[in-house]
C-alpha cells in the first residue's frame, strides 16, 4: 500500500473472473424470477383468484421491469478504490515539528514482554 501498511488478503478485490461469474449469476436469477412471474400471472387468469386482474398486471409489470434491472446489474461492477492514486497528486504535509510525530500516541511492542 502507499502509505506503508501491509495488504491483507482479506482486504484484496475478487478477480475479474469472480466478478464476472457472480454478475452472470446475478442475471440468470433475475431472469428465473421473470419466468416465475409470467407462469404465476398465467395461473392466477386461469384460475380466476379474485382480483386476478391487479395480481396478473402486479406479474405482468414486474416481469417486463425485470430485464431491466437485471441488465443494470449485471454490467455493473463494484467501485474502484477511491485513493489508489492519490499519494501522486496529494503529498502529505511534513510537520513543521519533528517533535509532533512523537507526541501521538502509539503502539509499542516489545519481543521481550
Amino acid at each position: 500500500m502507499a502509505d506503508g501498511r501491509p495488504a491483507l488478503i482479506t482486504n484484496a478485490e475478487k478477480s475479474q473472473d469472480e466478478q464476472l461469474r457472480d454478475r452472470r449469476l446475478r442475471y440468470v436469477l433475475m431472469m428465473c424470477a421473470r419466468i416465475v412471474l409470467v407462469i404465476l400471472a398465467v395461473v392466477l387468469v386461469t384460475l380466476k383468484v379474485p382480483l386476478a386482474w391487479l395480481w396478473a398486471l402486479g406479474c405482468i409489470v414486474g416481469g417486463a421491469l425485470l430485464p431491466w434491472f437485471a441488465v443494470l446489474l449485471a454490467n455493473d461492477r463494484p467501485p474502484k478504490e477511491q485513493h489508489r492514486l492519490r499519494h501522486f497528486f496529494h503529498k502529505r504535509p511534513e510537520p513543521d515539528d519533528p517533535r509532533a510525530l512523537e507526541a501521538r500516541p502509539h503502539t509499542v511492542v516489545d519481543a521481550d514482554e
